[in-house]
């Protein structure tokens, strides 16, 4: 395994503690959930980038990157369903999306990465799931509802690019 895998692969040690915190409902805690969380997606900044830097991109990676990221994404938001900050059927929307794409990715001959509109998706992911764990104020409410439904559309958006066949040229 090199290491931008490795980096990939470690992510998964953060969340367990997360979920963990997320069910500790004192603002320390909340500090510190937001921090795994951040350091475990920044993480998946910087295998991409050494993957890249080292000339280290392998099929293993294409597919446990993505893995890991819904693995990071799903798990806090799945508690934040039982914790009712969410409801269940946007996460539902996300989650049926990310089951869709990995099916449609075994069906694939070759593994390819993340596309514009996949990337914004992640992004927005990481935002919404911040705002909802940290210990804002009650201000922050509807920011934070809106910036999770913008991930949910963004989802919705990308599943649909990636499973449209695109236009072929006429000749």
């Amino acid at each position: 395994m090199n290491l931008p895998n490795a980096i990939t692969f470690s992510r998964l040690l953060g969340i367990p503690f997360l979920l963990y915190g997320l069910y500790n409902p004192t603002p320390q805690a909340r500090w510190i959930c937001l921090t795994i969380f951040l350091v475990a997606a920044l993480t998946d900044w910087l295998d991409g980038y050494l993957a890249r830097k080292l000339n280290q991109i392998t099929d293993l990676g294409k597919f446990l990157d993505p893995l890991v990221d819904k693995l990071l994404v799903l798990a806090p938001l799945l508690v934040l369903v039982e914790l009712e900050r969410i409801p269940a059927w946007g996460v539902f929307v996300i989650l049926a999306r990310e089951l869709a794409i990995a099916g449609w990715r075994v069906n694939q001959t070759t593994i390819t990465g993340a596309n514009i509109w996949g990337k914004l998706k992640t992004v927005s992911q990481i935002i919404a799931i911040s705002l909802l764990i940290a210990p804002l104020s009650t201000l922050w409410e509807t920011p934070s509802m809106i910036a999770f439904w913008i991930s949910v559309a963004l989802t919705l958006i990308s599943g649909g690019i990636y499973l449209i066949p695109p236009a072929k040229n006429p000749t």
